[in-house]
């Protein structure tokens, strides 16, 4: 097993609870806790080799010439990391089978669960920065659909489109800022980029690369000012609350800071940016929450106000404070999920989060308020948890600190305040649900979860304890292995013991737990003076910035386009003369005359053809049908040319292309209005007539440029390469299904793309049949002509054999997957003309959606197949074999993939002629088909 198998075991993962859904809850989250569990298993063998000070590191070949090289690697910062989220995701499962309910869709939750997983493991594992961004926005969409699992709460939406946003944009800001890193140090590979921290330091573009980075992983953490978006989310279920907030999405800004650490830190820039974005978001975060009432909306802040915590140290200039940090990390998602987890049960099983109703619940579920009173002591720092030990070590962290120079005394002074504040909101979780009086108004009778609804909490809190009271014998290893690969040098002298005598970071320990006492004791005071403040909401300030920012683009929007497609093309075609004039002014006149092709009276002929063929069509425009049969004169002449310039395979795809085009242009025209539009007016012909000359002279300029400058091409590689590399002897072919055969792939996607939403567009169509022509002429009411009918059906067998014949062939000669499929596609669209839509209906039963899924698939798989033999993507596999009464034959997985690229066009191309041509009967598409 490797780094990327367990990866894909994880997607694949995805798909497990949607199918094992239907067997029972119990089963559906069995079989749902086993790829995680597998990649659990794998990444544990690993724990030794990793403590040891191995790097795992796995490449794959992708596409290595512009950087897109799939790789791994798990230092002691992504086991530590890997650890979390596979450990507590796996506890996340368990608690959510109990915490749903029965009416709810847990497969689906489970699937996003999954997928959420999934893409944090590939972030914390990734090697490659482009790899991680993919991953880190793949968060983005899976949290997203999380956070909106309840759909019909607006608030679940609302959370869910401020978290989309705020991160999502975050995420381009990283995607510019790790692009500029990776052009500083010459790669994308993030061993490379790790080993150049001066070479970034010293490069001019170093500050805007780090604030990129930095609005990446802020948003993300949800520091100020981006703060605003996290409370929100949690109108997800409790579940994805304990997730998020504990071992993923949050924590995912904070692993960058660490993992970009050893690059981007060590700067006074650095050091004042991230310290004092930490110190505030700390501050904020734990003011704030001993003043929300809401249970989730408490523990919410205390993550922002934690999570600051974490940036702070990392902000701070001692490599102890980066340790700090990590230790932090550890122990917060240990406390705080089973707090949120706790939380949960609390409101499952009283109905409510409002802590002005809870109280003395300590009555009523005396061992849910043991385990949760033991995380809030964490939590808030009290001695004997593991809270405390990393608070300890954040408070003396503070003591050094000089981002601020002389006024460098405020940091550890502030730190103890937010300390003060973390004690009074912890007692205050503790006080006011599980004592202070009786419940009040509760939707029903408090009591205990099921028992393994509190197994997850169980294990958790025990953690809590053992690390608080044996730090170095479970946890000091791994802490050694992620500081080594944070600090990338040797680690600073630390110990984790319990008791470091009597010093001043103790004493503020103590100033945190008494002053927190008092705080809450008279928190009264605290109370009336914050009411005089006016709570803002966020959600509508962010809808509102939302709207304003709809009507700045509804207005721009207004004012450019008046609905006229005329216009349209027409600013299109001037940005396009702008663009393309200015490179042919600078271009230097060709010196080297090269030899003219000889012309002979067949060329002359046909070009004389094209010429008038296309100014005829602009001439009769009005008069559609004559215009569509011109304009095929045009394409059948240009295929000619591709033909006589030994262009074969361009030659028989223009003529494919072309028939098809006449039938989808004849469909359209049928239901156009019979009279066309008035004439343009003088003014608008001279200014289309302008465009088009000025167009036109450039497209001469362009052509004339190429065939009389001396340029360097690359045909000859191809040429060369073809049979030894690609197994053909059709250069092009090859080309298209071997050496740009991720091109390809991402072509027929687009074509299957554009049919599927020409098909949904077609859906709610409907449209009256013409019945005369626009000199009132009846249409014949013989619609299928007899000839027609029998020359089509004799032409069928022929054409489907030609199209195979066109298949087999086109790797080495003329030929292939696309034409085939055109071929076919012309073959079975001629039966709908001959026959109609009711008579092929029954006849053909083909899904052509599924056909177009199915081509695509194909395609794809043949081009990972190449990973299981240690080839880069999509590459062509061949050999030759002797096959009994036929002889010695080439077989290529080239032609596996050109059957992808068969179905495809094959079920795209007739998904739309033949939907278009279902609206003139009785089998008009519908959503439904």
């Amino acid at each position: 097993m490797s780094l990327f198998w367990i990866t894909a075991i994880l997607l694949i993962g995805v798909v497990i609870p949607l199918v094992t859904e239907r067997f029972g809850r119990t089963l559906n989250t069995i079989f749902t806790m086993l790829a995680p569990a597998i990649a659990l298993a794998y990444i544990v063998s690993l724990i030794p080799a990793v403590l040891a000070g191995e790097i795992v590191t796995e490449y794959l070949e992708w596409i290595p010439s512009i950087g897109l090289t799939l790789s791994m690697r798990l230092d002691g910062l992504a086991l530590m990391f890997a650890l979390l989220i596979l450990g507590i995701g796996i506890l996340i499962i368990v608690y959510a089978r109990y915490y749903l309910s029965e009416k709810e869709a847990v497969g689906r939750f489970f699937s996003y669960l999954i997928l959420f997983m999934t893409a944090m493991l590939s972030i914390v594992l990734s090697n490659n920065v482009l790899q991680m961004w993919m991953a880190w926005e793949v968060t983005s969409i899976s949290s997203f659909l999380l956070i909106s699992f309840w759909s019909t709460k607006s608030e679940s939406r609302k959370g869910a489109r401020m978290a989309l946003t705020v991160t999502g944009a975050g995420g381009l800001a990283l995607l510019a800022g790790l692009l500029l890193i990776a052009d500083m140090v010459g790669s994308y590979e993030l061993s490379t980029i790790l080993a150049s921290g001066d070479l970034i330091r010293e490069h001019a573009l170093y500050p805007v690369a780090l604030i990129l980075v930095l609005l990446g992983a802020f948003t993300k953490s949800a520091q100020f000012p981006f703060h605003f978006w996290l409370p929100h989310a949690m109108a997800a279920p409790t579940p994805v609350s304990a997730y998020l907030h504990s071992a993923t999405m949050v924590k995912a800004g904070i692993f960058l800071l660490a993992r970009m650490y050893p690059v981007l830190s060590g700067t006074e820039m650095w050091f004042l940016i991230v310290s004092m974005t930490g110190l505030i978001t700390l501050l904020l975060g734990a003011y704030t929450a001993l003043f929300k009432h809401d249970l989730k909306g408490l523990l919410a802040y205390s993550t922002i106000s934690h999570l600051g915590l974490i940036t702070l140290l990392l902000g701070l200039d001692t490599k102890l404070a980066a340790v700090a940090a990590l230790f932090h990390i550890m122990n917060h998602a240990v406390f705080k999920a089973s707090l949120f987890m706790a939380a949960g049960i609390i409101d499952h099983e009283s109905g409510t989060r409002d802590m002005r109703k809870l109280g003395g619940l300590w009555r009523f579920m005396p061992y849910t308020a043991t385990l949760a009173m033991v995380a809030a002591a964490s939590m808030a720092g009290v001695p004997l948890f593991n809270g405390f030990l990393s608070k300890e070590m954040f408070l003396a962290e503070t003591l050094h600190s000089s981002a601020l120079g002389f006024l460098s005394w405020m940091t550890p002074v502030l730190a103890t305040v937010a300390s003060v504040f973390a004690v009074a909101y912890s007692l205050r979780f503790i006080h006011d649900v599980f004592f202070n009086g009786e419940p009040k108004g509760l939707p029903k009778t408090p009591h205990e979860p099921p028992r393994y609804m509190k197994i997850p909490i169980e294990i958790l809190v025990a953690l809590c304890l053992l690390v608080g009271i044996f730090p170095n014998y479970i946890i000091g290893g791994l802490l050694d292995a992620a500081a080594s690969s944070v600090l990338i040098g040797e680690l600073p002298d630390y110990s984790l013991s319990i008791w470091h005598g009597f010093n001043l970071p103790l004493l503020m320990s103590a100033v945190a737990i008494g002053g927190g006492l008092l705080v809450y004791a008279y928190r009264s005071h605290l109370y009336r003076f914050q009411a005089q403040f006016k709570e803002s909401d966020e959600k509508r300030v962010f809808e509102g910035v939302i709207q304003t920012l709809v009507g700045y683009a509804t207005r721009a929007h207004d004012g450019l386009g008046n609905g006229s497609l005329q216009r349209y093309i027409a600013a299109l075609l001037f940005f396009a003369i702008a663009v393309t004039a200015l490179p042919l002014i600078n271009l230097d006149t060709a010196k080297t005359h090269f030899p003219d092709q000889a012309v002979g009276g067949v060329e002359i002929i046909a070009a004389i053809i094209l010429c008038l063929s296309a100014i005829a069509t602009v001439i009769y425009h009005r008069k559609r049908m004559v215009a569509l049969i011109t304009l095929s004169v045009v394409g059948l002449i240009v295929s000619i040319a591709f033909a006589r310039f030994s262009a074969p395979d361009l030659a028989l795809t223009q003529l494919a292309v072309e028939v098809v085009t006449v039938i989808l242009l004849m469909l359209a025209l049928y239901f156009l209005p019979q009279k066309t539009p008035s004439e343009s007016a003088p003014s608008r012909v001279v200014r289309d007539v302008s465009i088009a000359a000025a167009l036109g002279g450039l497209v001469a300029t362009i052509n004339y440029a190429f065939i009389t400058q001396p340029l360097d091409t690359i045909s000859e590689f191809f040429l060369e390469n073809s049979k030894t590399g690609g197994g053909g002897t059709n250069a092009v072919n090859v080309i298209l299904v071997d050496f740009r055969g991720l091109d390809t792939l991402g072509e027929i996607l687009v074509l299957g793309i554009a049919a599927l939403g020409i098909f949904k567009l077609l859906a709610r169509i409907r449209l009256a049949m013409p019945t005369a022509n626009e000199n009132g002429l009846p249409w014949s009411e013989d619609r299928h002509p007899p000839i027609l009918t029998m020359i089509s059906q004799s032409l069928l067998p022929l054409a489907l054999l030609v199209s195979f014949y066109i298949f087999l062939r086109g790797h080495n000669m003329p030929g292939g997957g696309f034409i085939a499929g055109l071929i076919t596609s012309v073959a079975l669209i001629q039966q709908y003309i001959a026959h109609g839509v009711d008579w092929v209906k029954p006849r053909i039963k083909v899904d052509y959606q599924i056909l177009i899924a199915l081509g695509v698939l194909i395609a794809t798989l043949t081009g990972i197949g190449s990973w299981f033999f240690d080839r880069p993507f999509m590459t062509t596999w061949f050999d030759y074999f002797d096959i009994p009464f036929i002889g010695e034959i080439e077989l290529a997985s080239a032609l596996i993939f050109d059957l992808g690229v068969y179905l495809t066009v094959v079920g795209a191309t007739l998904l739309i002629l033949a939907n278009l041509g279902k609206l003139t009967s009785v089998h008009r598409p519908t959503s439904e088909e």
